[in-house]
C-alpha cells in the first residue's frame, strides 16, 4: 500500500479544505444502501453490459475508495477487511495495482451481497472512529473525504442508470419501484430563445467549495455571440424527427454516428419500444407510455447532433452552456424530487431545466483547460487520463444526487453511449 500512502499524502498541505460534517458524510453513505434496498441479491450481481456494473460492485468499490485512500494510509493499525477486495473492486487505478476486468464484473458472484454489506459496515465503523478522533478535520483527510463523498454520489447515479439497463433487458420488464405512475403530458411549452452577446467569459470553477480537478483552472475564453433554447428538446419533438426519417437520413449524421446507426439498427432512443403502433419507454417505474412533453432521454451524442442538424440548429459549446447557466430558473428535478425520470418543463423565469432532468450533450470534446495539471499518482488518475475521444455533458439529471452538480461540472462520455440519462438543448449562432 505504499503507493496509496504516497498519493494520499499528496494533499497533506491542501489549504482551505472543507471539513465535512459526520451526519452529511454518512447521509451519502446511507443513500447508496437506500438505492440498493428494492433489489434482490440476484439483481445486485448481474451486469447488463460492458459499460455498466453490478450494484454490488458499486457498493463495494465506493467503500474500497475510502479504505484505500484514507483508512489504510492515515489510520495507524487499520487492517483491511479482505486483501482480495483490492483486486476485485479497484476500478481503473493502475498505480494501485491489478484489478478484475470491467466487462467481467458480473462474474463476481463471490463475495456475496451479504459480504459486501459487511464490508461497508466495517469501513463505516472505522470512518466513524476517524471522525470521533478529530482527524477527519486534517486538510489531507478532509480533502479526500470530500472527494470520496462526491465519488460515491457519482456512483449513485451510475447505480440507477445500470439498474435501468439491467431491468430493460429482462423480458419481465420489472419495476425498480411500484406505484409511481404519471399521466403523459401532451403540453409542450413554446421553445423560446435567449440571446447572448458573447465576448470574453470567465470559465471554470472559481475555487469556492468542492469541484473536481477537471473543472479548473478558471480561465478566460472568447465566446462568439449565440442564442440558446430556454428548454430541453422533448419526446414529442423527437417523434417528429423519427417520423421525418431522422434515423434513415445519412446526411444528418456524422460519419461515425451513421456507422453506429447502421451497425446497431437504431430506430429510436434507447429503451423505446413500439407496441400496437404506440411508443413506450422503459423507466425505473417499468414500461410506460411516452410522455410527449417530457425531455427526450437516453440518446447518444451522435443522435443529439443529428437532431440538431435536422432542426436547423446545433448543440451549444460547453462554454456557451456555462455562460448561459447563470440565468437558470424554474424548478430542479434531481434525485431528491423522487421522480426518477425527466419531467415536462415547468413555469419559471430564465432558462429552464439547466440543472436536473437530463444531462445535456454539448459539441465540446473533453479536453483539459489551459494550465490543467493532474495530481501525481493514483489520485491524478481520477479524470485527467480520460481527456480524449469523449464529449462533454453539462447540467445534471433526474437521478443526480441533490447538490452534486454545479454550473462548472464537466461530465463526459463516449459519443455512442446512451444508457446514461442524457438529452439535449439546442443552440444557434446569433442572427
Amino acid at each position: 500500500m505504499n503507493v496509496a500512502i504516497q498519493n494520499a499524502n499528496l494533499l497533506e498541505d491542501a489549504a482551505g479544505a472543507r471539513v465535512i460534517g459526520e451526519d452529511e458524510f454518512f447521509a451519502t453513505r446511507k443513500m447508496s444502501l437506500t438505492i440498493a434496498e428494492p433489489l434482490t441479491p440476484e439483481d445486485m450481481t448481474v451486469q447488463a453490459m460492458d459499460d455498466a456494473s453490478p450494484t454490488k460492485w458499486h457498493l463495494a468499490h465506493t467503500t474500497w475508495f475510502f479504505e484505500t485512500f484514507i483508512l489504510t494510509p492515515h489510520v495507524n493499525g487499520y487492517r483491511p477487511f479482505d486483501d482480495a477486495f483490492t483486486y476485485c473492486f479497484n476500478s481503473y487505478y493502475e498505480t494501485v495495482g491489478p484489478r478484475h476486468a470491467r466487462p467481467k464484473r458480473g462474474l463476481l458472484t463471490r463475495p456475496t451481497a451479504d459480504e459486501v454489506f459487511a464490508y461497508r459496515q466495517y469501513v463505516d465503523d472505522a470512518l466513524r472512529e476517524l471522525f470521533a478522533s478529530g482527524d477527519a478535520a486534517k486538510p489531507s483527510i478532509a480533502t479526500l473525504l470530500e472527494l470520496g463523498r462526491a465519488h460515491e454520489q457519482q456512483h449513485q447515479e451510475l447505480m440507477l442508470s445500470d439498474i435501468l439497463a439491467l431491468f430493460a433487458k429482462n423480458p419481465l420488464r420489472p419495476h425498480y419501484r411500484s406505484g409511481q405512475t404519471q399521466a403523459p403530458d401532451a403540453r409542450t411549452p413554446v421553445m423560446n430563445w435567449r440571446m447572448y452577446e458573447g465576448g470574453m467569459a470567465d470559465i471554470g470553477h472559481a475555487g469556492d467549495g468542492f469541484a473536481f480537478d477537471n473543472e479548473g483552472p478558471r480561465h478566460q475564453t472568447f465566446v462568439q455571440p449565440f442564442r440558446i433554447a430556454d428548454r430541453l428538446v422533448t419526446n414529442g419533438e423527437w417523434l417528429e424527427f423519427m417520423a421525418d426519417g431522422g434515423y434513415r437520413t445519412a446526411t444528418l449524421w456524422l460519419a461515425d454516428g451513421w456507422s453506429v446507426v447502421q451497425r446497431d439498427a437504431w430506430q429510436a432512443p434507447l429503451y423505446w419500444e413500439e407496441r400496437d403502433g404506440a411508443w413506450m419507454q422503459m423507466t425505473l417505474d417499468g414500461l410506460l407510455a411516452i410522455d410527449p412533453g417530457a425531455p427526450v432521454v437516453h440518446v447518444s451524442y451522435y443522435e443529439a447532433d443529428a437532431f440538431a442538424r435536422w432542426a436547423g440548429k446545433r448543440l451549444p459549446t460547453e462554454f456557451e452552456w456555462e455562460l448561459a447557466s447563470r440565468d437558470a430558473g424554474g424548478p430542479v428535478n434531481t434525485l431528491g424530487s423522487g421522480a426518477l425520470r425527466p419531467l415536462p418543463a415547468g413555469a419559471g423565469e430564465g432558462l429552464m431545466q439547466m440543472q436536473g432532468d437530463v444531462w445535456q450533450w454539448t459539441m465540446s470534446s473533453y479536453q483539459p483547460y489551459p494550465r490543467f495539471r493532474p495530481a501525481k499518482g493514483a489520485v491524478g488518475e481520477y479524470n485527467g487520463k480520460f481527456m480524449v475521444s469523449q464529449q462533454i455533458l453539462r447540467g445534471a439529471s433526474c437521478v443526480t444526487p441533490d447538490g452534486h452538480s454545479r454550473t462548472t461540472y464537466r461530465n463526459f462520455f463516449y459519443p455512442w453511449q446512451r444508457w446514461q440519462f442524457a438529452g439535449l438543448r439546442l443552440a444557434d449562432d446569433a442572427r
